[in-house]
Formats: structure tokens, sequence, C-alpha cells
């Protein structure tokens, strides 16, 4: 029997592809446990727009994250905070501090996990920090950090 599998099945397939499977297999298992769908034309021609829905989403969000890298190369964020001699500061500037300030300033909402920074901040000047913003789309912003 061919099925149009709705859910990830072990040793079957992923969800969204059509797979021949053995009719017992199908009948007592997959479409009772709702894993799976019979692969009529109508359901065949079903998953094929949702699988077209999907794709354009999915280009939609890149594009929607390409410009916001784009305006991302733009802004400077500015972060005072407490220092010693030397340029050196008393704590660091992590990802959160850096997210919350883009927020405050900018009032650009992105998720401190997004920002990469392999060790903290820890003295005064300019970085730019990389932003993972969608799958193979990636930014930078500028921080300026002064006491």
């Amino acid at each position: 029997m061919i099925v149009i599998l709705l859910k990830d099945v072990k040793g079957s397939g992923k969800a969204g592809e059509v797979v021949k499977v053995n009719d017992g297999y199908a009948r007592n298992l997959l479409i009772p446990k709702g894993l799976a769908k019979e692969a009529t034309e109508g359901n065949v021609r079903s998953l094929e727009k949702q699988k077209a829905i999907a794709a354009e989403k999915k280009a939609e969000e890149k594009a929607a994250a390409q410009q916001l890298a784009e305006k991302l190369k733009e802004l400077t964020v500015s972060i005072v905070t407490k220092g010693g001699e030397g340029g050196r500061l008393f704590g660091s500037i992590t990802s959160k501090d850096i997210s919350e300030a883009l927020n405050k300033q900018h009032k650009i909402n992105i998720d401190k996990k997004k920002f990469v920074l392999e060790n903290p901040i820890k003295t005064t000047g300019e970085f730019f920090v990389e932003v993972k913003l969608y799958t193979e789309v990636a930014g930078a912003v500028r921080v300026n950090v002064s006491v």
C-alpha cells in the first residue's frame, strides 16, 4: 500500500514522504495511530499544495532575514557600563546585554541565542558581533562599549 507519512516513522521515512509499505503495517499501525494516510489522488495533491505553501513561506522568511541583515549593518548599539583603568570592564557584556540594548535603542527584537559571541566582551571599544538570523543568512551589528 502506498501511504503519505504524517510524522517521521523509524524505518519507513520522514514526514511528508510518499512511501510504499506492507498493507497490514499500514492498516493496523500507521493509519490508526495517525502516522500516515492513504495516498489517494486528492491527498497527494493536498500534500503538493502544502509543500508549495511551505516553500513560499520559507522564501519570504529568508528575504525578511536578509533585509534585517542589511539594516543591522548600518546600526550601532551603544552600551555604557562600569569599568576600571586601562579599558577593562567590571563584569562583561554578553549577548543578552546586546539583545536588550538593540531592542531598547532601535526597537529590533532579536533573541539572545542568535548572537555569536565566542567570549563575552570585557574591554571598552568598538566590536562587530555576528548575528545568525536564518539558515544561511547572517548579519553583523556594531557594538560600542564605553565607560
